[in-house]
């Protein structure tokens, strides 16, 4: 029976995230699998890997075939060169304490070099979300001076027409001459050159 270690898919849409898990190469991706391995989640930064590197390491020795993904994480996870290691040991290259002090060795590197991709990606993260919140604080102010432009120009314009209001008010109830008044003044002045009777006689 043809042996794969490879990836069975989980998780919702856009979303996913993969148990490692030897199956026969001839079921379904998603469906009856031998034995779950280890968990894969390619969202977080760095990917997170849980593998039982035992077991992975017993299947590789039983034949299990990995797929391309699988031997990218069996291959960082260390299991590959274990079994290099392994290889070495039966043929008399080198003895178990030494494939042992180099293994620990690698994996100390390893993990080393994780860590530190770890904070890299989190003062990265740090650093984007000051950048990011010093953006939104530009944009805020640029808001801030357009809304009290807008509101200035609005209270000038409401103050120069209830100026115009009142001018035009004063004008209306400003006291204007009158047709009357001329025509009243000038029989006044009629009267006063016209003769009176007393004269005449």
């Amino acid at each position: 029976m043809p042996v794969k270690i490879r990836l069975q898919r989980f998780g919702k849409k856009l979303q996913p995230f993969y148990h490692i898990v030897v199956a026969d190469s001839r079921a379904p991706r998603d469906g009856k699998f031998i034995e779950q391995i280890g968990i894969y989640n390619p969202r977080t930064n760095p990917a997170t890997i849980e593998l039982n590197n035992d077991k992975a390491l017993d299947w590789i020795k039983k034949g299990a075939q990995p797929s391309d993904t699988c031997r990218t994480i069996l291959s960082y996870k260390g299991v590959l060169y274990r079994k290099h290691l392994e290889t070495g040991v039966k043929k008399g290259a080198l003895t178990q304490e030494q494939a042992d002090e180099k293994f620990n060795a690698w994996m100390e590197q390893k993990n080393l070099h994780i860590s530190k991709l770890a904070q890299d990606v989190l003062s990265q993260s740090k650093d984007e979300m000051k950048n990011r919140i010093a953006e939104e604080a530009k944009i805020r102010e640029k808001v801030a001076e357009k809304v009290a432009a807008k509101r200035i120009a609005e209270s000038e314009a409401i103050a120069s027409a209830a100026k115009s209001a009142v001018a035009e008010a004063a004008a209306e109830t400003a006291p204007e001459s009158s047709p009357e008044a001329t025509e009243t003044s000038e029989p006044a002045e009629n009267s006063a050159t016209q003769p009176g009777p007393s004269e005449n006689l």
